[in-house]
């Protein structure tokens, strides 16, 4: 089997590492790729917005099953372009990549089809926007309507910074377009937890639980990032919980999916808060999550290409169940000084060949190489991973990883898994 993997961040580089074990996988690109996945597999210099020369490069090369990493290039429709040409994608058309395209449309989704989600309200002007929030009582999360690389979303505790995200998104437009519309929603009380599951329409498996750091800095204070580090299981997901989260989520949304005549063949994500009335979603992805992804991965015990392919097939009831290990996993983000705001690149990293265990690894999020070494080229640089018999052990082992690993300016929280500890 040839595989192409669409991105070039930790994500990728996890599911790059999990393919490559597989014995029936002859090749796999990735486009661009990174330092660390060069180990794995050829890069390729085409970025992932480039979708007419992503599908020209799968038909050249005979691409078997093409996996897509980030959102962008599925909301611009990229898995419909592939499946016109008779290529095999994980991945949602553009239709369905709309849970995360837009997040008025998903919201009015949610509502349509009684999935549990915040109350909220929709705004097109700035100006209604502002008399709304002089009304209504704090926090109150704003978020702009389209992609804005995860940091479209703002929890304004009181009215002034309120009126600032308004300003930022609608005014300034400082994310573009993606910020034409506003959806200012209740702010939800509770933990956040991940929930994943693959799904070509009609069947679906779940896959393990998860939950993040977003927030910058120990004790989840400071702005959120892309996401500081993750660990699975996440405990507090009780087998009751998961069995509502699968009726009152995932059911739904295929339910609504089906009757908007929507095909859907990849993997949905439910970001949801726990609260006192039970789960309710906060966002949904319509890709795998990061840095979920790469504390899932090292979980899964049975081979990754067939699941993929049988998921983009539509034929996923015809696979047996994947199997997962019982080892818990951590990943600690190792990040440029300043993210996630202005931060430098370019800098040298030291002891990638010293952080070896038997179990851990280290995906790249944002790396390159520059004059024979391997340097920073992003905010989150690197994923430090590893497992063990539990949650503790699993923390432990990352810590000591991350510690052999060191470029100028670097930056990791302490705590990552603490909530569970």
């Amino acid at each position: 089997m040839r595989i192409l993997v669409v991105g070039g961040g930790g994500r990728e580089h996890a599911l790059v590492w999990q393919l490559a074990k597989s014995a029936e996988v002859e090749k796999i690109f990735c486009a661009p790729g990174n330092a660390g996945i060069a180990a794995l597999a050829e890069c390729v210099p085409i970025d992932p917005a480039e979708i007419f020369k992503l599908r020209d490069f799968a038909r050249g090369k005979g691409i078997d099953l093409t996996v897509v990493g980030p959102e962008a290039p599925l909301v611009g429709g990229i898995a419909d372009l592939f499946r016109d040409a008779d290529l095999h994608i994980f991945g949602p058309g553009g239709s369905g990549a709309r849970l995360e395209g837009s997040k008025v449309w998903a919201k009015a989704f949610m509502k349509k089809y009684g999935i549990p989600s915040a109350a909220y309200a929709v705004f097109h002007d700035a100006a209604a926007a502002m008399d709304y929030l002089d009304e209504i009582e704090y926090p109150v999360v704003v978020k702009a309507d389209g992609l804005a690389a995860g940091k479209g979303v703002v929890v304004a505790a009181d009215r002034a910074s309120a009126h600032t995200a308004v300003q930022q998104l609608m005014v300034q437009k400082i994310f573009g377009q993606a910020g034409a519309q506003i959806v200012v929603e209740e702010c939800l009380q509770g933990e956040e937890i991940s929930l994943f599951v693959l799904t070509d329409g009609n069947t679906m498996i779940m896959l393990p639980s998860a939950q993040d750091h977003k927030a910058v800095f120990e004790g989840d204070r400071g702005p959120n990032t892309g996401g500081m580090g993750a660990y699975s299981p996440a405990g507090i997901l009780t087998p009751k919980l998961l069995s509502e989260a699968k009726e009152r989520v995932f059911a739904h949304v295929l339910q609504g999916l089906r009757a908007e005549r929507i095909e859907y063949n990849g993997v949905l994500y439910a970001g949801c808060m726990l609260t006192a009335e039970g789960l309710k979603v906060l966002e949904f992805n319509v890709r795998f999550g990061d840095p979920e992804t790469q504390v899932v991965m090292p979980r899964l015990s049975s081979p990754l290409p067939p699941l993929l392919m049988q998921t983009a097939r539509g034929e996923l009831a015809a696979l047996e169940p994947p199997r997962w290990s019982a080892d818990a996993a951590v990943c600690v983000v190792m990040a440029s000084n300043g993210y996630p705001g202005n931060y430098e690149t370019g800098k040298e990293i030291y002891g990638l060949e010293k952080a070896r265990a038997e179990k851990g690894v280290v995906f790249h999020g944002g790396t390159a190489f520059k004059d024979g070494k391997i340097v920073s080229s992003g905010g989150r640089v690197l994923g430090v991973t590893a497992w063990g018999a539990d949650l503790r052990t699993a923390q432990q082992q990352a810590y000591l990883l991350a510690g052999t690993i060191n470029f100028e300016g670097a930056y990791c929280r302490r705590d990552i898994g603490y909530r569970a500890l």
